[in-house]
């Protein structure tokens, strides 16, 4: 586990995860989604950033069961994949079902451990059950920074959006303004920056492309 980022944050989450995942086993609705759809289309997003043409590395922070690595696989042919996830329940979930498949490594964290070509964040910021805003924003800026120091050429992630149905919207749940962290990835991590936030669901996705 990562010492950069907030013990108890990462703990009520990694418990709050463990548990979604023993009362509904490794389907998107261990990891707190609806369904399979919904689930493949953030992923359909998210790896926008990615330039298959060739053979890449990728981090999964927050990988869950590894459904990542099924939606890779079912596109992409060569690439090497490192899920991370703070819930051990998750990473022993994900190695027993991808046990034997070279391309893949999964590890207990907070934070990557390896640089690679792209890391790749779907969920982690949507949770913050009893945090301020103040808190889980600062925590959220944290693994922005994980995230850019750990990927080579980019990095995307997605969030809940401010702009969501008022009567649809939860206290245990943190809804981002797009619009300010889009500011924020532009000015600190990249001058291209692509927001996501046309795809029909109460979220967005924001790509950061490195300047290589």
């Amino acid at each position: 586990m990562s010492d950069r980022l907030n013990p108890e944050i990462l703990g009520a989450v990694a418990r709050y995860y463990a548990d979604k995942l023993a009362r509904f086993g490794s389907e998107p609705r261990g990891v707190d989604w609806n369904g399979a759809e919904s689930q493949w289309l953030r992923f359909l997003q998210l790896v926008k950033i990615i330039d298959g043409s060739a053979e890449f590395s990728i981090n999964d922070l927050g990988c869950g069961y590894g459904a990542l690595y099924d939606y890779l696989s079912q596109t992409y042919s060569d690439f090497a994949y490192t899920g991370i996830d703070i819930s051990g329940e998750m990473i022993q979930a994900a190695e027993s079902r991808f046990q034997g498949f070279e391309n893949s490594r999964f590890i207990v964290g907070g934070e990557p451990t390896r640089l690679a070509d792209y890391g790749i964040a779907s969920g982690i910021f949507n949770v913050r059950q009893d945090q301020s805003d103040e808190t889980w924003l600062h925590y959220l800026e944290e693994t922005l920074d994980a995230l850019d120091r750990t990927s080579k050429l980019g990095f995307s992630f997605n969030c809940l959006t401010r702009y969501s149905d008022a009567d649809k919207m939860q206290a245990c749940l943190y809804y981002a303004d797009p619009c300010a962290l889009f500011d924020y990835c532009k000015s600190r991590y990249s001058r291209n920056v692509a927001l996501l936030h046309d795809y029909g669901l109460y979220e967005f996705t924001i790509l950061v492309r490195k300047e290589t």
